[in-house]
């Protein structure tokens, strides 16, 4: 299988990366995107030492600037004739406080969906071609809601908020290209939500303040959190696993829980036809990009 994750240098993308290039006699191929060129090839570096599997590589992109993946899809389309799955994983966690992309758009609304919108958007041919049934993972939880009235919260901001409206943004996203999948009758594509079941302990704990950090590790002795590693054992199968069981969970939220991939019942808003055109009309204008908006046409027809 050929990979492709985002946020692959840290935290749940990494740990997906390290399983994944290990095993099944290390013949999966790993695409890593971040906006570290530095912590990209310290990843290869490591897992070079740990594995001896070649096919691992990193590509360059900052998901705070449209820019970027634009020339990263190029990049990624002039190296690689398909793809059999993406693991949309990149995000921005705690922030002290609101920070304004160069597109002027809030930096969690971005870099946590619509970068990942066009990207997803813009791959989705590399993925039709896969011999294997495509997939795209999602990372998402099941909280949250869209301010409609202040998409890049402006008037009223904090973390935990953006966070939320962009997971609920992605649940819509993978929601709507499942349906438009079916209305076509094309069973080639799969798009799941995934919720981990446990808060991963990971690197991006050290930008969060000492009181929160000091919660964080007793939380850890506790055994409230999981390591990258566990994560990525718990999630390759959905990497792995046949086109016919890929299909089977497309569409759905899901979590594990007692060693199996278990159904999250979705929020009714987020499956909600007409919420879903609009938040795809209103990211298609966003990205104000001709290619991503002809792709988008084209899953009409």
């Amino acid at each position: 299988m050929k990979i492709l994750i985002t946020g692959g240098t840290n935290g749940m993308g990494k740990g997906v990366a390290k399983v994944l290039a290990g095993i099944d006699n290390q013949v999966h191929e790993i695409i890593i995107l971040g906006r570290s060129e530095k912590l990209g090839k310290d990843v290869i570096k490591e897992l070079a030492h740990t594995v001896s599997n070649k096919k691992i590589s990193f590509i360059l992109c900052d998901l705070t600037k449209l820019s970027d993946v634009k020339n990263a899809i190029l990049e990624i389309k002039n190296k690689h004739d398909f793809l059999d799955g993406i693991f949309i994983n990149a995000g921005l966690g705690y922030a002290s406080k609101r920070v304004e992309t160069v597109d002027g758009l809030d930096s969690h609304f971005q870099v946590n969906y619509l970068s990942q919108f066009m990207l997803t958007l813009n791959l989705l041919s590399l993925l039709e071609k896969s011999l294997n049934g495509g997939r795209i993972i999602f990372n998402v939880t099941e909280k949250g809601k869209i301010f409609w009235d202040d998409l890049q919260m402006m008037h009223k901001w904090n973390y935990e908020d953006g966070i939320q409206q962009a997971m609920v943004a992605k649940r819509m996203f993978l929601a709507k290209l499942h349906r438009l999948y079916r209305e076509r009758k094309d069973l080639k594509l799969s798009f799941i939500g995934f919720q981990i079941h446990e808060i991963v302990w990971s690197n991006q704990l050290n930008i969060i303040p000492t009181f929160m950090r000091i919660m964080a590790t007793i939380m850890k002795s506790l055994g409230r959190f999981i390591s990258i590693e566990k994560c990525g054992e718990i999630m390759t199968p959905l990497f792995t696993e046949n086109k016919e069981d890929s299909l089977k969970k497309s569409g759905k939220l899901i979590t594990w829980k007692k060693n199996s991939f278990i159904n999250i019942k979705e929020d009714l808003n987020v499956l909600e036809q007409e919420l879903q055109d609009r938040l795809w009309k209103i990211s298609l204008e966003l990205c104000a990009d001709e290619k991503t908006n002809h792709i988008a046409m084209n899953l009409y027809n």
